[in-house]
This record gives C-alpha cells, structure tokens and sequence, in this order.
C-alpha cells in the first residue's frame, strides 16, 4: 500500500489549513469508497479495494496550485484545472493509475463538448470522464463530501443530486448511473 500521506506532505504542510482540509475530506471520500466497493466485493465483482483507498486518498492533491481561498488554497490556477494538476504531479511520480481518477472526478466527469460549451481551460479539450469501476468508484463517493464544510456528515443522495443539478442534464444523468451502479451509500 502506498504511503498517502507521505506523497500528500511533498506538497502540503502538516498542520496547515489546506492540509487538514485535503487529508479531512480524502478520508472521506475513501472510506465511503471502500465501504461501497467492500459491498461490490462481497457481490462478486473485481475490484482492486487497495487502489480505491490510494487513489480517494490522493484525488485533490492538485487543489493547492490552485487559487481557492474558501478552502485555503492560495495557487494560481482555477479550481476547475485541479484535477488536471493531480494527474500531472502523480504521473510525474509514475502513478499513472492514479493520476487519471485526479482528473476523471470533477462532478461526474466532464466532456469534450462540455468543456468546450462552457469555456473551461482545459486544452485541448477532451473527453475527462471516469471509465474504470474504481474510477467511477471515486468519482461518486466524492459528490457526498464537501470541502469546505467538512464536519458535516454526509449528503444525502437528494443533496448530492441538487448540487450537480446546475451542471446540468447529462450531469445527472452521469450521476444517476452511478446510484444505479453503486447505491444509496446511506444504506452502508
């Protein structure tokens, strides 16, 4: 198993602000992801569970070069490239794996024409959306957890759901798929 919090402090400072907020909220996220796909497990399907747990671990780690005061961020970027950031950061450590849930979690992912549609910075505009089950995994564990609120519990799946409701139709239909896929995490 990867040391998570080793890669995490080559970037961030232990006891800062954006530290807490990182390892608060990707603990999270992986703990809901490993609960979900333990259920999966149980069922029958493949899933790699340690790579689950890594990878929720290290999904936001491009959030620090990124200007977000709300959640202690101080970069330069806009939070919308975070993902972009991670996977660059972890494939420069050769976590190719991981580095593609960093940039295939933001809402439900994103497409090429969504991207293009809305004007996001992302170039070349390309289709950013979670293929694998692990992926996929992450990508929807995270849409219950906000960071700049992290003592809160949960969202409830009508929580999450209104949330993602401003992005959009194929949003949420990308997310319900994903309730489909994986269920109520409520009834963990």
């Amino acid at each position: 198993m990867l040391d998570c919090l080793s890669i995490i402090e080559r970037y961030y400072t232990p006891g800062n602000d954006d530290y807490r907020v990182l390892v608060s909220h990707s603990r999270q996220v992986a703990d809901m992801a490993v609960a979900l796909g333990q259920r999966l497990i149980d069922q029958g399907e493949p899933l790699d569970i340690e790579f689950v747990e890594e990878a929720a671990m290290l999904h936001d780690i491009g959030m620090c070069r990124t200007d977000a005061p709300g959640i202690h961020c101080h970069g330069t970027e806009p939070y919308i490239l975070h993902g972009i950031i991670g996977r660059k950061m972890l494939d420069g450590m050769g976590l190719f794996r991981h580095g593609r849930v960093c940039e295939r979690h933001t809402g439900t992912g994103l497409t090429a024409d969504e991207i293009i549609a809305e004007g996001l910075p992302i170039v070349p505009p390309r289709d950013l959306l979670p293929e694998s089950l692990e992926e996929k995994l992450i990508c929807y564990a995270d849409k219950f957890f906000s960071k700049s609120r992290p003592d809160e519990p949960p969202k409830t799946l009508e929580r999450a759901r209104k949330s993602l409701a401003k992005f959009g139709g194929a949003t949420l239909d990308r997310f319900d798929a994903l309730v489909a896929l994986f269920g109520d995490p409520a009834t963990l």
